[in-house]
């Protein structure tokens, strides 16, 4: 007899608990609905530049960008890249414009931030994502001709294209900058020399990244930096097939490394370069943020 009235007891708990998840299921959706429109004003009246923009992480972080509200500057190598990539966005009815720049060419750079300035009046964010892997294989096989090419374009080009952006962004009363480094960067003893060179100028990103913090946020300018593992892209297609002809998925290696067992999508970078460039990371400076699906953390794991 003593079970009925404990089961009106929990009937009762019961539906004042799905009254209770009720409420917050209706809380929640109120709060994505905001989170929505937040998102889409998280960079109204903001202009950026994003370059090696027309494919892959660069083209993802700049529709990201401009979903977000902000007017968007694009750019590589080939004008029918950049025309196409603009097309593609603008019909999406985003505030983008683009221009042909090969960020390791002081001239280009120069072109890009005069067609910024002359189209939308400033420049406040930017996120520098030109790269290049011109080798891969052996750490004592790579020419000096092939090294060279890496650090000009992975390293110099990175840090001249974020100076000549900062004395624009104090203009402006200051702004944020995102870095592109890579996963093999941050542990570059792991690619088991297979891409050690890319990974030693990658590393070289991260530490351009940490000793530019200071300076920067003297000028109220943020700088971060992004640090992906494998993602689907034609880059990382085009290093996979040097090392495994023929093969169109993960390779096993990759497998074995990776907590997630697929590749990661540009997507996935380019909400995370959004974040670091707006106010919800107004307290990160210097950060490197992986997205890898958990590479990292293996790798870590065996250092401790």
């Amino acid at each position: 007899m003593s079970s009925i009235p404990m089961l009106r007891q929990s009937r009762s708990l019961f539906l004042r608990g799905t009254s209770r998840v009720t409420d917050l299921h209706k809380r929640m959706m109120a709060l994505c609905a905001y989170d929505d429109e937040y998102l889409k004003a998280r960079f109204a009246g903001k202009v950026a530049i994003c370059t090696a923009s027309t494919s892959g992480i660069g083209y993802a972080a700049a529709e990201r960008i401009a979903r977000e509200g902000a007017k968007v500057v694009i750019c590589s190598r080939r004008q029918e890249k950049v025309d196409a990539a603009v097309k593609k966005l603008r019909d999406q009815n985003l505030e983008v414009s683009g221009i042909v720049c090969h960020q390791a060419k002081k001239e280009d750079r120069q072109r890009l931030i005069d067609f910024t300035l002359r189209t939308y009046g400033g420049i406040d964010l930017l996120f520098a994502s030109a790269g290049v892997s011109p080798f891969s294989g052996y750490m004592l096989l790579v020419t000096e001709k092939q090294w060279d090419k890496l650090f000009e374009v992975n390293v110099k080009s990175t840090f001249l294209i974020i100076r000549e952006c900062v004395p624009h962004m104090a203009e402006r009363g200051g702004g944020a900058i995102v870095s592109h480094s890579t996963t093999a960067g941050v542990f570059p003893e792991a690619t088991r020399n297979l891409n050690m060179p890319y990974a030693v100028s990658k590393s070289a990103v991260i530490g351009l990244t940490k000793v530019l913090v200071e300076p920067l946020a003297q000028r109220n300018i943020r700088i971060n930096c992004m640090a992906p593992g494998p993602i689907e892209t034609s880059f990382l297609r085009r290093y996979i097939q040097q090392f495994v002809p023929g093969e169109t998925g993960l390779p096993k290696q990759a497998y074995d490394e990776n907590f997630m067992l697929r590749f990661g999508e540009p997507e996935e970078c380019g909400s995370v370069v959004a974040f670091l460039l707006s106010e919800d990371a107004s307290y990160m400076a210097g950060e490197i943020i992986p997205v890898c699906g958990g590479i990292n953390l293996r790798e870590m794991s065996k250092l401790l």
